[in-house]
């Protein structure tokens, strides 16, 4: 997107340059804000960027106060042994942003951390951005009206996000999403098989059954019954799976040797370290838990078959409550508004059902082939340079007198 021709970068009077405080919490949120720190150096030459960051933002220019990995903690029990750590940081970076006085607070993603911030800086007058909705369109709607008392305006990757927090009377614009910028129109899946060695003339299968230790555990023994029985009808088959990190090899590995099909898949099955988006380029068909990833597999233009399971108590209480507002639950179909790709969750995750929805894919390449154009028109509605609309964005809202 082209930048205004006369943006609002330093309006007359101003004794100093904008100052624009940011926080990201773990490595996607630190992509995120580097790039938009670039955009908005773009709309404010001088601008002076600090607040917790990694090291692409401190490359971007931020004045780092924290590092991004102080707020990177994962699981109940560690984020219980880390509070009295992440209460002490919140405390001491609320101070130090009040008393910097910036012109906007932006908190990228890590709703749990930032939309506490956030709502504590706007009682006292800073002027707030979130950017990345939290997944209010799948579950929880109410939380729009809660993010809107914490944050002006709302920064959203999906095109369905902003008519709900509409409903609510919160501000919030649609930018485009990041991988839709950075992921290819036109996917080599020729070239990635050979950067990744496999054979071009055997037909691939991807299986990603999360990057969580408990996700793995829960679905990885399904995805290798499912793949074991489409081996048997078609023993070319190649399947390989990525790990995303050490404690998700460990998973894998404890799940595929307790396998009673651990001897058939060994001759077939490779596993990478990292990889996954250039695996599902490389794929025919990819077997994959709901979430995130089926993002890229769409993004990737291939086949895929989302699987998904839940504790029934925990399933029954999130359905029972009304906490869940959607009939589909991978984005590919949710973006389309209908059933495009299968999704089997709970009860229908089993490997009788997985492994013939991922044979019918194998089976039908005119179905797989027509895939394609619907991804394509997907990703050309998320491909907005989400990064420029979010600094027009961030840019719109300085623009106006602040309290109007």
């Amino acid at each position: 997107m082209s930048i205004p021709a006369s943006p609002p970068s330093q309006p007359a009077g101003l004794a100093r340059p904008r100052r624009i405080a940011l926080v990201a919490g773990e490595a996607s949120g630190d992509l995120l804000g580097a790039s938009l720190i670039d955009e908005l150096r773009k709309r404010y030459p001088n601008a002076e960027f600090a607040g917790i960051g990694g090291d692409a933002m401190r490359g971007a220019g931020l004045d780092a106060w924290f590092d991004a990995s102080e707020l990177a903690v994962m699981g109940l029990s560690e984020v219980l042994s880390h509070l009295p750590r992440l209460l002490r940081l919140r405390r001491e970076l609320r101070t130090r942003v009040l008393a910097w006085k910036p012109d906007v607070f932006i908190g990228i993603d890590a709703p749990d951390f930032n939309l506490g911030v956030e709502k504590w800086l706007k009682r006292r007058g800073v002027r707030t951005v979130h950017y990345v909705s939290p997944s209010v369109w799948a579950w929880r709607e109410g939380r729009a009206k809660k993010i809107g008392r914490s944050a002006d305006r709302v920064l959203c990757l999906f095109p369905m996000e902003p008519a709900i927090y509409a409903r609510h009377g919160v501000d919030a614009r649609f930018v485009g999403h990041p991988l839709a910028d950075e992921m290819p129109l036109e996917p080599d899946p020729i070239g990635a098989r050979r950067t990744l060695g496999l054979d071009p003339d055997r037909p691939v299968l991807a299986l990603l059954p999360g990057s969580r230790v408990g996700e793995i555990e829960r679905l990885g023994p399904d995805f290798l019954a499912a793949a074991a029985r489409v081996l048997a009808e078609i023993p070319q088959l190649q399947i390989v799976v990525p790990m995303a990190n050490m404690h998700a090899h460990a998973a894998f590995k404890r799940v595929f040797n307790a396998h009673p099909d651990r001897d058939a898949l060994s001759r077939a099955l490779r596993e990478l370290v990292g990889r996954a988006r250039m695996l599902m380029t490389a794929s025919d068909v990819i077997l994959l838990a709901s979430g995130t990833a089926t993002l890229e597999a769409m993004l990737a233009k291939r086949p895929m078959v989302v699987a998904y399971k839940v504790a029934p108590t925990t399933y029954a209480l999130v359905k029972g409550l009304g906490l869940l507002k959607v009939d589909s639950y991978s984005l590919p179909n949710v973006l389309a508004g209908e059933q495009i790709v299968p999704e089997l969750m709970q009860r229908d995750c089993e490997p009788v059902k997985l492994s013939a929805a991922v044979l019918h894919w194998l089976r039908d390449p005119v179905a797989a082939l027509a895939l394609q154009p619907r991804f394509r028109d997907l990703h050309l509605q998320l491909r907005r340079d989400a990064s420029a609309q979010a600094a027009d964005a961030v840019a719109e809202l300085l623009a106006v007198p602040h309290g109007r």
